[in-house]
């Protein structure tokens, strides 16, 4: 058996190579993106809350069980506090319908350690799909003169 090639130092890295392994439907890899803890965190859209790495492993087994999740990340917002990191993220899905392929878009919310190991995922959550991107609300801030 090959050892899964481990995410590079980074949230952002780590970010890259959980994307990459649901492009590639690579189970392994997709979970050495997950912090190894037992209280990991994962809601796919529209789903239960899934807690722990034997139901995040068996759900994405199951997704990967009808090919690859073309899931491509955008808009990405980062937020960095020690050693957590946030990243809230419009992702454009490739969905095949009666009509051919169609994107649908889903916003999701990854969560990011430190550990020992690197940066590791500890939750990931995802909206249910729409077929329009969704807007984008601002809030300007105010300018000190």
């Amino acid at each position: 058996m090959r050892k899964p090639k481990q995410p590079p130092g980074s949230p952002d890295d780590t970010e890259a190579a959980f994307y990459e392994a649901l492009q590639q439907a690579d189970i392994e890899r997709l979970m050495a993106c997950w912090v190894d803890e037992d209280d990991i965190v994962c809601v796919h859209p529209g789903g239960p809350r899934l807690v722990g790495h034997a139901a995040v492993r068996a759900a994405f087994e199951a997704m990967f069980a009808n090919g690859s999740v073309q899931a491509h990340p955008e808009k990405v917002s980062r937020l960095e506090a020690g050693g957590c990191s946030v990243h809230s993220v419009v992702e454009r899905v490739a969905v095949l319908s009666d009509d051919g392929m169609q994107h649908a878009w889903v916003v999701a919310t990854n969560v990011y350690a430190k550990t020992a190991q690197g940066w590791r995922m500890v939750a990931h959550h995802a909206s249910p799909g729409s077929s329009v991107e969704p807007a984008e609300v601002l809030t300007a801030r105010p300018v000190l003169h």
